[in-house]
């Protein structure tokens, strides 16, 4: 068993100082500690802690679904307290992982409750989205439900989060890591924005994790900065526990674990800091159907009544509004009863302007003809004008020629998309031509082409 665990680690630490949202920018906010010897210590902040709450209040979920709760009459003030209630509370946790306590996860503790509250209010209102999903994940794996609120430092509940580095969605994947653990990432698709299958891929990689470390601490930090650099950080120090190989570790990583203990305490102590969760109005059921056609967000818009920004919230994998069906069978997430009505109608969704929305060609007419230069010198300017002049009148013989009406019979089962294809028009086009509103057509009868 101990040699497949080393392999596994080997696996994973290869390439690792390419797979990690490690920060290194100037610009990164810092809490300041002071440690036992009395020295004073600037400690990274995780991206998530730094965002405004403007830009979270901007996701389609929060202006949908959240709402301030104006029952709530709390004071807008931030208690303070005794160390040994912050360290009875965090005791009295169900968890499996410790969560200790000292003067820098205090620190974090007061920028949740502080500065970050009403970010915290928009969490407790977001997570009744989110939480299933990761708990339902992490069971999956037998791992310990607290990791639920690694998102919390991650992205802030905001799936569609990418940070300066490029770690993208909840979970906050570099796009090596999300491909090793089977997320597609390509032009038209990011799974790691996918909440459900980025939250199993995730809860793969912390069980792969452990068994490499066998430590809660030493895995939660490796998810933050790489296997690589615990393993360097315990080898300097001769020591496996966390709090001992902290001094070796990266800035970000040293409150890493103190944030993520933090978020645990102020995810289940809300309110002993009196601040008042945001009001959620659950949205209705959802459920998926898979399109084996390439589909635009706009054509399942207009056909069925349903707007684009929703559509985004419950599909943020597709990067450009397009379910990329023509790769392979592609899951499409609906409201519940707009499923049926996406069956019933999906020839319509397909066919809605599909030549000005879908505008890549599938067959192109190659330009054989190469154009002769009458650039020789032994030319007069007399033979050029005389050759602009022939070819202008060339170009109005053509013009009257292609301007000539044509129109053909509408055959069994022919679409306005098929006509369209056939005789080298759009179906924008053709309904100008015939004055057609719809998409309805009638075998036998005429219709203009040109």
């Amino acid at each position: 068993m101990k040699k497949i665990y080393f392999i596994l680690a080997a696996i994973i630490l290869n390439g690792s100082s390419m797979l990690y949202a490690q920060s290194n920018n100037k610009g990164q906010e810092v809490i300041t500690v002071t440690n036992e010897k009395g020295q004073k210590e600037d400690i990274d902040l995780p991206e998530a802690m730094t965002d405004e709450l403007d830009s979270l209040l901007h996701l389609y979920n929060a202006k949908t679904y959240l709402k301030t709760d104006t029952g709530c009459n709390m004071p807008d003030i931030n208690p303070l307290y005794e160390k040994e209630v912050y360290i009875d509370r965090l005791k009295r946790l169900p968890t499996i992982i410790e969560m200790p306590y000292n003067d820098v996860v205090q620190k974090f503790i007061e920028r949740y409750s502080g500065k970050l509250r009403r970010s915290v209010s928009y969490m407790l209102g977001a997570q009744n989205f989110y939480m299933p999903i990761f708990e339902e994940a992490l069971e999956a794996y037998g791992l310990p439900l607290e990791l639920r609120y690694l998102p919390v430092i991650e992205s802030a509940l905001n799936p569609t989060a990418v940070s300066h580095v490029g770690a993208t969605g909840l979970w906050q994947f570099m796009l090596t890591t999300g491909k090793r653990y089977g997320l597609t990432v390509n032009s038209l698709v990011d799974e790691r924005r996918d909440p459900v299958k980025a939250s199993y891929a995730a809860a793969h990689y912390l069980s792969d994790l452990y068994k490499i470390f066998g430590d809660w601490n030493l895995v939660i930090a490796a998810y933050n900065c790489g296997p690589d650099k615990i393993n360097k950080a315990i080898h300097r120090s001769k020591k496996v526990d966390y709090w001992q190989i902290y001094p070796y570790l990266p800035k970000e990583t040293r409150g890493y674990v103190p944030a993520f203990i933090a978020a645990n305490y102020i995810m289940n102590y809300y309110c002993d800091h009196n601040i008042c969760p945001m009001v959620t109005d659950l949205p209705g059921k959802t459920d998926t159907i898979l399109v084996d056609r390439d589909v635009h967000f706009e054509q399942i818009a207009s056909v069925l009544g349903i707007s684009i920004d929703q559509l985004k919230e419950l599909n943020p994998q597709y990067r450009r509004n397009i379910v990329n069906g023509n790769n392979q069978p592609s899951a499409l997430r609906l409201p519940a009863m707009m499923v049926s009505s996406f069956i019933d109608q999906q020839n319509d969704i397909y066919a809605y302007n599909v030549d000005d929305i879908l505008t890549k060609r599938e067959e192109v007419e190659v330009n054989d003809r190469q154009e002769i230069n009458y650039s020789h010198t032994t030319y007069t300017a007399s033979k050029s004008k005389r050759s602009r002049r022939e070819s202008r009148r060339e170009k109005r013989k053509s013009r009257k020629k292609s301007s000539a009406g044509k129109s053909i019979t509408i055959r069994e089962g022919d679409t306005l998309s098929e006509i369209a294809k056939r005789n080298h028009t759009t179906v924008s086009k053709l309904k100008r031509l015939n004055g057609i509103s719809g998409s309805n057509i009638r075998a036998g009868k005429k219709i203009k082409v040109k």
